[in-house]
C-alpha cells in the first residue's frame, strides 16, 4: 500500500469531518425554537439572565461561537450541558459504556450469526437448510427495528416477564459487583438479542452469495478434485471472502451506532442515544453537538479503517489509480 492512497484517503476524511463540524454547528441553530428558554427561568432578573448567558457564551456574535464550538470538538471539552448544568464529556462518558456494550455485543452476535448460517446455507445449495436459511434471513431484515423491539419488549417483558421492562438496572440497584454485572447484563440482553435477531438476516444472504461464488472458483474446483477435505476447501474458499466481510462489518458499525439511539429510546437505557434525544428535544446545543461529533468522528473512523484493512487484505485494491 503506497503512502500517497493513504494520504488521500486521510485527507478525503478530514474533509468530511470539517463538513460534518460546519453541519453540525448550523442544524441546531437553524431548528425552530429557542435555546436560552430551556436555561432561563421567566422569573429570574435581567442582571441574572444576562449571567447565564455570559456563562454559556450565548451572548457572544455567532462566529465567536463558532470559534468555540470548534476548540471544544478539537480538544473534547464540549462545555456544560444547557439542561443537567454538569459537563457534557461527563456526561458522555458516563452513559458509553452503555452504548458501546450494546453495539458490540449485537455487531458479534448478528456478524458471527449470519456468517455461519450464509456458509451453511451455500453448502446446502437447493436443500432445505438454504430455503430456511434464505426465508428467516428475508423476513427479519424486512420489518422496521423499532416495530421488532416493541414486540419483543410486549411478548417477553409484559406478557412473559422473562426481561425487564425498562431500564438499564434494577431500582434499587443489587449490592456486589457480581449482582450489578448480572442484572446489567439483564437488561441488556433482550436489546441485544433484538438487534441481532434485525441483523444476522443482511449477513447470511451475503456471506451466501459470497461463498457461492467462491466454491464455484477455479481454486475450489481444483482442491475438491485434489482430494482434499470439505472442511479445507470450505476455508480456503472463506479466506478469499474475508476482505469484503471485513469491509462491511466495520462500514456496519456507523449504522449499529445510530441505531442505537432508536433502540435506547425503546428498551429506556441509560446511553448516548437517549442523552442525544433529551438534548434535541431540550435544544442543548452543547450535549446535541457532541454526541453528533462522536457519532460522525466514529462514521469517519471507521470507514478509513476500511479502507485501510481492504487495501492491506486485498491486493487488487487500486494505489494510485492503477489495479495492482
Amino acid at each position: 500500500m503506497s503512502g500517497r492512497w493513504f494520504l488521500k484517503r486521510l485527507l478525503s476524511s478530514f474533509v468530511v469531518l470539517a463538513a460534518v463540524l460546519v453541519l453540525n454547528f448550523l442544524l441546531f441553530r437553524m431548528m425552530p425554537g429557542d435555546a436560552v428558554s430551556t436555561i432561563i427561568d421567566p422569573s429570574f432578573s435581567p442582571e441574572a439572565k444576562e449571567n447565564l448567558r455570559a456563562i454559556y457564551g450565548l451572548d457572544r456574535p455567532l462566529w465567536e461561537q463558532f470559534v468555540i464550538y470548534i476548540r471544544q470538538m478539537l480538544t473534547f471539552s464540549f462545555g456544560l450541558s444547557f439542561l443537567s448544568r454538569k459537563p457534557v464529556w461527563d456526561e458522555l462518558v458516563s452513559r458509553l459504556p452503555v452504548t458501546l456494550t450494546l453495539t458490540v455485543s449485537s455487531m458479534a452476535l448478528s456478524s458471527a450469526l449470519g456468517v455461519w448460517l450464509g456458509i451453511k446455507a451455500a453448502l446446502n445449495r437447493g436443500r432445505l437448510a438454504e430455503k430456511i436459511v434464505l426465508r428467516a434471513s428475508a423476513v427479519t431484515s424486512s420489518f422496521p427495528g423499532f416495530f421488532v423491539q416493541l414486540v419483543l419488549l410486549m411478548l417477553f417483558a409484559r406478557a412473559l416477564p422473562i426481561f425487564p421492562l425498562r431500564g438499564t438496572l434494577s431500582v434499587p440497584p443489587p449490592t456486589g459487583a457480581l449482582g450489578i454485572f448480572l442484572d446489567y447484563g439483564w437488561h441488556l440482553a433482550l436489546p441485544v438479542l433484538s438487534l441481532s435477531l434485525m441483523g444476522f438476516g443482511g449477513w447470511a444472504l451475503y456471506v451466501r452469495n459470497l461463498m457461492v461464488r467462491a466454491l464455484n472458483e477455479d481454486f475450489a474446483l481444483m482442491a475438491r478434485a485434489r482430494g482434499l477435505s470439505r472442511g479445507r476447501v470450505v476455508w480456503h474458499a472463506f479466506r478469499t471472502i474475508l476482505p469484503p466481510i471485513l469491509t462491511i462489518l466495520l462500514m456496519s458499525v456507523p449504522g449499529l451506532v445510530s441505531g442505537a439511539v432508536i433502540t435506547e429510546s425503546v428498551f429506556s437505557l441509560h446511553g448516548v442515544g437517549t442523552f442525544l434525544l433529551e438534548a434535541i428535544s431540550g435544544h442543548d446545543y452543547p450535549s446535541a453537538g457532541a454526541s453528533f461529533y462522536l457519532l460522525a468522528l466514529i462514521t469517519v473512523f471507521c470507514n478509513l479503517l476500511a479502507d485501510i484493512t481492504y487495501g492491506l487484505v486485498d491486493p487488487r485494491v487500486r494505489i494510485e489509480g492503477k489495479v495492482q
